[in-house]
């Protein structure tokens, strides 16, 4: 039993090691990351920002889902910008808010971040930024490739992660 216990503990291990890699470990996959940055930190600014999350990660999942490049995740997503910002736009409109949103593809440095079994060093990303308003609010992030964080269900205990990063690791585990 304690052999057993020693092999899976090890099984463990290394698993951890190749989807939640410690640091000088260079990542081999490139990231398209998202940041939703509010208008302020007020209560309102930071409610709205999570409505626009919601309709801008559905109205994206049909255009990134499929994607297999992180250059055409880049250029999908630059030329949808009108359309990110409108669906983004009509969420404000909707819920009283006079001013608007802007959308991005921007190089910045992020800190390290912990997905479910992906660790993301810290480092500079390519990121679609959508600023709301004056976009000086705390921020919700993301990864759009692979599409990591897009999701379509109702129930918690069923989600479906549309991204071929996550077929990879079921398929390991």
């Amino acid at each position: 039993m304690k052999y057993l216990i020693g092999i899976l503990s090890a099984i463990a291990l290394v698993v951890i090691l190749i989807f939640c890699p410690i640091g000088g470990v260079k990542q081999e996959t490139e990231y398209l990351r998202i940041h939703i940055r509010a208008n302020s930190n007020s209560t309102e600014d930071q409610n709205i920002k999570y409505k626009v999350k919601d309709a801008v990660v559905e109205a994206l999942i049909p255009l990134v889902s499929e994607i297999e490049s992180f250059d055409e995740a880049k250029e999908v997503v630059a030329q949808n910008f009108d359309y990110i910002e409108s669906v983004a736009n009509d969420v404000l409109e909707n819920n009283g808010f006079t001013y608007k949103s802007k959308a991005q593809i921007k190089n910045e440095y992020f800190p390290t971040r912990c997905y479910a079994d992906i660790t993301l060093e810290e480092g500079y990303y390519d990121a679609l930024i959508i600023n709301l308003g004056t976009g000086e609010g705390n921020n919700w992030w993301c990864i759009v490739f692979p599409a990591f964080c897009f999701t379509r269900t109702e129930k918690i205990d069923n989600i479906v992660y549309i991204s071929k990063i996550w077929e990879i690791i079921n398929s390991v585990i």
